[in-house]
């Protein structure tokens, strides 16, 4: 699909790294109780979306202690790309093949400008989850659900939760509420078949030669000619905290309590004492979900 973005995060990897292997910045941050261990070595990287590559910078800057490491995370990031290909494969008509000759076919694919799927990318997404990673990691959530690994116990003063809800899960709802308005009425809020686009200048796009600047995603992201890739349904966020602390996020923040009264998304927690789900309803107000924490 055509979208006008900025620059990749290759450039924000590299400073973040570059940053927190500074032995100064590791000091200063020591002297505030945030000690980095010295056999930690922060490495940029890029995840190549189209091909599911990952790419990574300053290899030359790394001690050389840390040569053996290095290989087994190569090696480690090799193996998930090879198995997130051959997972995407048959969404993308390429079943079958060599672990060499997919990547291959997916290289030639997210090269070709005639192509007009070379990925689904985040169709299909449904969820966001701020809890420990052991809640998921046994389920196969078929890459729809944006994950993120979350411990309530080492956010004492909420300042991780914060960050989470106001800035990822913001994020989230915006993809997910252009997948939602893009596929139940593509024709004033999607932007109409990709292959007639034609770019404006910077500031958008034109189905055609005319009419007015489209929004929103292209039918070919949404269906793939015989059904929808996408199931226009509403963000579920499902955080593992108490209730205090994430209402103490919502008062706080009234663009994110904004989404969450107003419905833009479905906003459930995981009590760590009962282990049980309930639904968001209003400040206070929580309302059991039957069974469904249970599965969880």
């Amino acid at each position: 699909m055509w979208r006008l973005r900025g620059h990749s995060g290759e450039a924000n990897a590299r400073v973040a790294a570059a940053v927190l292997n500074d032995r100064e910045v590791r000091a200063g941050l020591a002297a505030q109780g945030l000690t980095i261990p010295k056999d930690t070595w922060f490495v940029p990287g890029l995840h190549d979306t189209t091909t599911d590559e990952v790419r990574l910078f300053d290899l030359d800057q790394i001690p050389h202690c840390f040569s053996e490491d290095l290989l087994l995370l190569q090696r480690w990031l090799n193996q998930a790309s090879q198995l997130t290909r051959q997972e995407r494969a048959p969404g993308l008509g390429l079943a079958g093949h060599d672990a060499a000759t997919l990547l291959k076919a997916i290289t030639q694919r997210s090269r070709d400008w005639s192509q007009i799927r070379p990925e689904w990318g985040l169709a299909g997404n449904t969820a966001f989850i701020a809890a420990p990673r052991q809640r998921t990691y046994h389920f196969e959530l078929n890459g729809r659900v944006f994950l993120h690994n979350y411990d309530y116990r080492q956010d004492a003063d909420t300042a991780i939760l914060s960050l989470i809800m106001s800035a990822p899960m913001v994020v989230a709802s915006w993809i997910n509420l252009q997948y939602y308005a893009s596929t139940v009425d593509n024709r004033r809020f999607g932007s109409g078949n990709k292959a007639l686009h034609n770019v404006v200048g910077t500031i958008g796009i034109l189905e055609g030669n005319g009419g007015d600047l489209r929004s929103g995603l292209p039918w070919q992201s949404l269906h793939d000619g015989k059904t929808l890739r996408h199931e226009p349904v509403r963000l579920t966020v499902v955080i593992e905290a108490p209730a205090e602390m994430i209402e103490q996020v919502l008062a706080n923040h009234a663009e994110v309590r904004q989404l969450v009264d107003n419905h833009w998304l479905h906003l459930t927690r995981i009590d760590p004492l009962d282990n049980r789900c309930y639904r968001y309803l209003k400040p206070q107000h929580w309302q059991a979900v039957t069974d469904f924490g249970k599965e969880i």
